[in-house]
């Protein structure tokens, strides 16, 4: 009897038995911007015979670059130190040190370069937020105030070529292919250098890639920073000696003649 009506209700109720519902369909994925972006060297050797160089950038976009497309920008930034800057002061008709400003986080070395001007890119906020222009660099300034000190620092800092604001743009080739060119000054710092590639894409960055670049030194160059720090005592003596028989040939070589 029991057997009997449990096979009425399985008849009764068939498609319930058999069809259970479909899963909810899953939301579409969206992929990334596509950006590609590479060195053209991963070190830089520092040598005796260093006159400068240049960071190569190169690249490739899904979508094509420049007018009514994506645009690239890319940002380049050394070691941080510190430095400090003096005012010269006129006294009794010689200049003595005046007042003095020290500023900290200063990227020994920093370039931009882009498609674009940048401010035409992004709006104020996205450039501060990305620190995309010298005056947005977050220097910590003590001492003396006032804007001359970071002015000044900053001329210094241009006209030593290790701040490069935008003087060469990033290039483009067959609409897809880009490249950009940062040059390199004979004194710039040794250390890990850190390179941003950008796509923006109306007015905002939409990818996003960091490379690494070493600067370090090489040959006669190392050997002589190495004994440098690791023992200064007899660097100093080495320079001394150095000096005395440098003086000591231009002596003799004074005499002969």
């Amino acid at each position: 009897m029991i057997r009997l009506l449990l096979l009425l209700l399985l008849l009764a109720f068939p498609a319930a038995a058999q069809v259970a519902p479909p899963p909810p369909a899953a939301p579409p994925t969206i992929a990334p911007p596509s950006l590609a972006a590479q060195l053209s060297v991963s070190t830089i050797e520092v040598t005796t015979a260093f006159t400068g160089g240049e960071i190569l950038v190169f690249g490739a976009t899904e979508r094509l670059i420049g007018a009514q497309g994506d645009e690239v920008v890319v940002l380049a930034t050394g070691p941080s130190t510190s430095l400090v800057v003096r005012q010269k002061v006129e006294m009794l008709g010689a200049w003595i040190n005046g007042p003095s400003a020290r500023f900290n986080r200063v990227p020994t070395y920093w370039a931009l370069a882009s498609t674009s001007p940048v401010a035409t890119l992004l709006d104020g906020v996205e450039r501060q937020d990305l620190r995309l222009g010298l005056d947005l660099l977050p220097l910590v300034q003590l001492g003396a105030r006032g804007p001359q000190f970071r002015a000044a620092l900053a001329s210094l800092k241009q006209d030593a070529g290790l701040w490069v604001d935008q003087v060469k743009p990033v290039e483009v080739s067959g609409g897809r292919l880009f490249h950009a060119r940062l040059p390199l000054p004979a004194t710039v710092q040794t250390g890990a250098y850190q390179i941003q590639v950008m796509l923006v894409r109306e007015g905002r960055v939409v990818a996003r890639q960091e490379l690494r670049l070493d600067v370090v030194r090489s040959g006669t160059a190392a050997w002589i920073a190495d004994v440098a720090r690791g023992q200064p005592v007899l660097y100093g003596l080495a320079c001394i000696l150095l000096a005395a028989l440098a003086g000591w040939i231009g002596s003799v070589l004074f005499r002969r003649g």
